[in-house]
């Protein structure tokens, strides 16, 4: 199967310029492909993933990423899927946020071999160039009555808010970045998502009249879930890229929790399994939907695509702990996975002799009443093992990393790290 079927099987492709003609380029040797991300915050987020896999696989097919920051068009913003004009950055807010997508970018891509990926920021080539240039050079290039006839354009001027120049301007800075790039770095083809169309199109045109060279461009459906909500969007608000903004373990019980519809289309478009793997899992999911085997495939995959298989691992574990595992059998890793994500507290070992007084202190139990109340009916449980009323916390083996895992009835935990 050639990688544009192979994408068609996967719903990856929305539109492309002449499919024959593609096709035949990419067969006939490695090309140079890119995709752009606007650093509009200090870390991409899931909605932003489907792009960076785009580029694995066209680089395990064997052709070329370039992956752009967009230090110059963040400045802008794209109008296109906005109802109104997004804030502009300041330039040390933006250095700052390319700085940070930039590593992020840097996880999915192999930047060494014969396929390596480059990583650019269209500042670099656009910063320079003066708005005289930018006018002569670019816009003399377009005429008004086409870009006004750009769906995100349209949109915008019909709309309550209208549309700055800055952002009308968008689309002309996305060409001129496909036409540097094909100029300086053999880059053939742009993808983008379907709202990106447009200024895919404007850059192919750029690249026609400037150089006279023939480019290619496709994009791929927006991501959406079956139930309609945005891709990436969690009850926590965005579903970030960066660990410190969500927590791998975060990251993972996301796809854990997605609906059964949805499986099916997010292994096929987010992971790097076969189709055939892909139907031989989603297969045996459906004949037992209860043990969720389609959304661990994918949660497992996409985790340590992000994040890496450590990781991944223990974000695993640590779910296992908080949803009823032996928390003996964790690791050191997976019980620093679990203390991002339950309340703690430090005690000493002396502390620990007063069994009560640690219940009331990690707010397990409301009142020293409570404590007893719930002990007497085996409602708490420290490292896994029931705890009597005459417990003496102080002689419980740890966890690795001194831990002491406390728990109360199924859900409700706390972390206390034992100190000297």
């Amino acid at each position: 199967m050639s990688l544009l079927a192979d994408l068609d099987v996967r719903g990856l492709l929305h539109d492309s310029t002449d499919r024959a003609a593609l096709e035949a380029r990419l067969s006939s040797g490695p090309i140079g492909v890119y995709v752009g991300f606007d650093p509009t915050a200090d870390s991409l987020h899931a909605g932003n993933l489907l792009g960076q896999v785009m580029l694995r696989r066209f680089q395990l097919a064997g052709h070329r990423p370039v992956v752009l920051a967009g230090g110059a068009t963040g400045m802008v913003g794209d109008p296109g899927g906005r109802s109104e004009e997004r804030n502009l950055l300041d330039r040390e807010t933006l250095a700052h946020n390319v700085a940070c997508v930039k590593k992020q970018l840097e996880r999915i891509l192999d930047f060494d071999g014969p396929y390596a990926a480059r990583l650019v920021d269209n500042a670099d080539w656009t910063a320079p160039m003066s708005a005289l240039d930018f006018l002569r050079d670019v816009g003399k290039h377009f005429t008004v009555n086409q870009m006004v006839a750009k769906e995100s354009v349209r949109a915008r001027m019909e709309s309550e808010h209208g549309i700055s120049y800055t952002e009308f301007s968008y689309m002309l800075l996305q060409a001129n970045d496909f036409r540097h790039l094909c100029e300086h770095e053999n880059v053939e083809m742009q993808m983008g998502g379907s709202d990106q169309w447009g200024n895919i199109t404007a850059g192919i045109e750029l690249i026609r009249r400037r150089t006279s060279r023939h480019a290619f461009g496709l994009t791929w459906p927006l991501l959406t879930r079956s139930d309609g909500a945005k891709m990436g969007k969690s009850v926590h608000g965005a579903l970030w890229l960066d660990s410190d903004k969500t927590s791998p373990y975060q990251f993972r019980q996301y796809w854990i929790q997605l609906p059964d519809d949805d499986v099916e289309r997010f292994l096929l478009q987010l992971t790097l399994r076969s189709v055939d793997d892909v139907r031989s899992i989603v297969a045996e999911h459906r004949a037992a939907p209860e043990k969720r085997i389609g959304q661990r495939a994918l949660a497992t995959d996409v985790t340590a695509l992000v994040h890496g298989a450590d990781a991944e691992r223990a974000a695993a574990e640590a779910a296992d702990v908080l949803f009823g595992g032996d928390p003996a059998l964790a690791s050191r890793a997976a019980l620093d996975a679990v203390a991002r994500e339950v309340p703690r507290t430090a005690m000493s070992r002396a502390q620990l002799g007063d069994l009560v007084s640690v219940l009331t202190t990690t707010q397990l139990a409301q009142s020293n009443s409570d404590a007893r109340r719930t002990l007497a009916q085996k409602g708490f449980r420290a490292n896994g093992q029931v705890l009597s009323d005459d417990a003496d916390l102080s002689s419980v083996t740890l966890l690795p990393g001194n831990y002491l895992l406390l728990r109360r009835g199924k859900t409700q935990h706390h972390l206390v790290r034992v100190e000297g």
